[in-house]
């Protein structure tokens, strides 16, 4: 029997460069179309981007508008919202020895069709929160799980 992978809730800004990268590797497109929907511990319904490493299963907090203005801030997406070629060639001779990224096919990137983390019907209920301790001011739910700042 194989070990769960922890579960994770973080905000974009507090991610890893790496894994910043890696997620746009995974979204070239933007993020808005990906979002889905889950329940905390708490039974509060929030909105996030699914993100799976060998490590964790992270559900990255943002909104439609935040996931918007995010793309819109990045030099590494061009005027419509899609990844610069440049950048997304950088990322993936960077990154291409992660086997995981296949585990997040989407109909945006090129990686193996369907045959990894898929979201079916746009929702992951109960999840196994852990968050940020200190959420930013946009956020303004008061999670009190456990730290994951170690990642």
């Amino acid at each position: 029997m194989s070990k769960s992978k922890p579960r994770i809730i973080k905000d974009y800004n507090k991610l890893p460069e790496a894994v910043i990268e890696q997620i746009k590797l995974v979204y070239p497109k933007g993020f808005t179309q990906h979002l889905v929907s889950f329940t905390t511990q708490d039974g509060e319904r929030k909105l996030g981007l699914p993100f799976e490493t060998d490590e964790y299963i992270y559900l990255i907090k943002m909104t439609p508008a935040a996931a918007e203005v995010i793309v819109e801030e990045d030099d590494d997406y061009d005027e419509d919202g899609i990844l610069r070629d440049e950048i997304r060639e950088e990322y993936h001779d960077k990154y291409e020895d992660l086997e995981y990224l296949s585990e997040n096919a989407n109909e945006d990137n090129e990686f193996a069709e369907n045959d990894g983390f898929t979201i079916v019907g746009g929702a992951i209920d109960d999840l196994n929160e852990a968050d940020d301790d200190d959420d930013d001011d946009d956020d303004d739910s008061d999670d009190t799980e456990a730290d994951d700042d170690d990642l």
